[in-house]
């Protein structure tokens, strides 16, 4: 089971969490719904490419990404979605697409919305499409040390 390594994880760190299991779900606003969180508090994770390296940023499911703020924001030339083979076996754990914003666990660097860092709590993917992680955000914070960034979303 996908869960078990970042529960593991947040159990070892005394990480106090909320496990909801749903019914499947696979877009972001789908998965919210399904587990009676409201998209603007669910974080979901997308894959980037920052130059020729993996990222990833989080953000509310209600939201999309502008890759050419991403991209002004961090004073680059180059930065685009990654696509699902390129991150698939990243993530050995995880189903496809449900990785949760866990970066640190990955050895990737993670970007978070500042809207998201303002939340008191954050929920998210817990690496397959049926179970969603509840938690405080100063916990993930601790935890992932995100970079915390103002950039737009639409």
């Amino acid at each position: 089971m996908p869960a078990k390594t970042l529960k593991a994880y947040l159990d070892k760190q005394g990480v106090k969490y909320v496990s909801i299991q749903h019914s499947p779900a696979y877009t972001a606003q789908q998965v919210a719904a399904s587990a009676h969180v409201s998209g603007r508090d669910f974080a979901k994770t997308v894959m980037v490419m920052i130059e020729d390296e993996m990222a990833m940023v989080v953000l509310p499911a209600n939201r999309q990404l502008r890759l050419s703020e991403l991209r002004d924001l961090l004073d680059i030339s180059h930065v685009r979605l990654a696509s699902e083979a390129e991150f698939k076996d990243v993530f050995p754990d995880c189903e496809t697409g449900a990785m949760p914003p866990f970066g640190n666990l990955y050895k990737i660097k993670t970007y978070v919305t500042a809207n998201l860092a303002d939340e008191a709590e954050i929920a998210f993917n817990a690496g397959e499409h049926t179970e969603v992680i509840k938690m405080a955000y100063l916990d993930f914070e601790r935890l992932v040390n995100p970079t915390v960034l103002d950039f737009v979303t639409t």
